[in-house]
This record gives structure tokens, C-alpha cells and sequence, in this order.
């Protein structure tokens, strides 16, 4: 019997509905690299927008059956991969996250609810589905991602941008790693808006998916640890801070701390 043509091929995936977008898989562009053997093998890419596509079996049990009921198929080799399309509406990829596909922001209006255990388990199963998976701590007065991921590594500088920890596959920055330490960060509201802009736009992030885990305190709290920090002196001249990357420049010199 002679092997199905590649219209027959597509004509039975084209069957098969995505239920979010509402359009067959074929029309979608998830079908992709298409082969048919003589001897009537077939396979193909089944490219989807998500490694964490909760669809993702059913789609390829139900490629399979559609092709291996086509006469003069042999064997049906369905590869599934994904492919994160940009954000809709996002800004040029120029101008901030330059590689970064999707960000999602895990947040809330009051502290201690479990935004970054929530943040570091939504990024570890993205990860775990396939996914390259970025994860910024975005919590300056008290982050606490460094001891969930289990990391005290200090971030390399390599061509003028930090590089992200690495940890259980993440891509990990956070305050806690460039300033490890006990003594209270003394940042008012400019301060950390420009710290936490820095750990974006100053950090090789690559094609990543962004997990910001961020912290809501009470602006008492923020003004009593400037009140308990004020009496130190303004500025100071250190070796360290002169050849420091522009993001621990814009901390407090760790000479205060004593």
C-alpha cells in the first residue's frame, strides 16, 4: 500500500482543537517538520505555546491515533516541544528583559503570606515541565529566597552584567545574594525602585520566564530602620565599592556595618 500524502496527514491533525485559542493545531502552526518514509512511517513536531500545556498528553495520544488510522501508515513518531511566544502588548525586547519571553508576578499588599514560597514552587514546576525559568526576588528589606533555593553563592560579573545564581535549574537573583548579611537594609522608596530595576536590567537573564516574588511592608517599618541607620555618615571612600558592578555600587557601602 502506498504511503499517505502529506495532505492527507495534515488533513487529520487539522481535527484536533486547541480548547484555549479555539483553532486546530494546523492552522496554529503547531505542526511542524513533517516526514513521511516510503515505507509509510510518519513523524513530525507537535510544537506547543507552553511546556506546561496541562493538554499536552492528550494532544499527542490523539496525533497518534489520527495518523496511525490513515491507510498505508507504518509508525507514527510525534515529538512534542514548546515554544514561548512574547507577551501581547510588551514592551520591544530592547528596552527591558532583552531574551525574557514572559514575566509573571507573584504579589500581594501585606507581608508574610508566602509570595516568595509560592514564587520559588511556581518556578520549580514551570522548570520541571521544561521550561527555562528566571526567578527575582524582588523583596529588598527582607528576602528570603536565598534560603529556600538553599544558596549563599555571591553573583559573578562577566561583561559588565551580573549572572543569575544557579539553583535546581533556576536562574536565581536576589538582594539577599549581593548583600548577605544580618545588618537591616536602609533603602527608601527611589532607592529600592532603582535596586530592583538593577537586578532586571543588569542581570544576563537570557530566555527566560521571570518569577518576581515581591514584598509588601508597612511604610512604620521603613521609616524605623532608616531612624535606626541615620546616624551613620553619608558617604564614605572604599576600595570595594569603587570596582563593584553598578548594582552593589548602589547599595550602602558594607563599611557602615560596623
Amino acid at each position: 500500500m502506498a504511503a499517505p500524502t502529506r495532505e492527507q496527514v495534515l488533513d487529520v491533525l487539522s481535527h484536533i482543537q486547541d480548547p484555549d485559542l479555539g483553532r486546530d493545531v494546523v492552522s496554529l502552526g503547531m505542526i511542524k517538520d513533517l516526514d513521511i518514509a516510503a515505507d509509510g512511517a510518519v513523524t513530525f513536531t507537535f510544537e506547543l505555546t507552553t511546556p506546561a500545556c496541562p493538554v499536552r498528553d492528550r494532544f499527542k495520544s490523539q496525533a497518534q491515533d489520527l495518523v496511525g488510522d490513515i491507510p498505508g501508515v507504518t509508525a507514527v513518531d510525534v515529538r512534542m516541544t514548546a515554544n514561548v511566544r512574547p507577551a501581547f502588548m510588551r514592551p520591544k525586547p530592547s528596552e527591558i528583559l532583552p531574551g525574557v519571553k514572559q514575566t509573571i508576578a507573584v504579589a500581594s499588599g501585606k507581608g508574610g503570606v508566602g509570595k516568595s514560597t509560592v514564587a520559588v514552587n511556581l518556578a520549580a514546576a514551570l522548570r520541571k515541565a521544561g521550561a527555562e525559568v528566571g526567578l527575582l526576588d524582588a523583596d529588598i528589606y527582607g528576602p528570603s529566597v536565598p534560603a529556600m533555593i538553599g544558596s549563599k553563592a555571591v553573583p559573578e560579573q562577566v561583561n559588565g552584567l551580573l549572572q543569575p545564581v544557579d539553583a535546581h535549574g533556576l536562574k536565581v537573583m536576589s538582594f539577599g545574594l549581593i548583600y548577605p548579611g544580618e545588618q537591616p537594609t536602609i533603602y527608601r522608596g527611589p532607592m529600592v525602585g532603582k535596586a530592583i530595576e538593577a537586578m532586571m536590567v543588569q542581570v544576563d537573564w537570557g530566555a527566560s520566564t521571570i518569577w518576581s516574588s515581591t514584598s509588601r511592608r508597612a511604610p512604620a517599618t521603613h521609616r524605623s530602620r532608616w531612624r535606626r541607620r541615620s546616624r551613620l555618615p553619608a558617604s564614605r571612600s572604599c576600595a570595594h565599592r569603587r570596582t563593584s558592578p553598578p548594582i552593589l555600587r548602589s547599595r550602602p557601602c558594607r563599611c557602615f556595618a560596623s
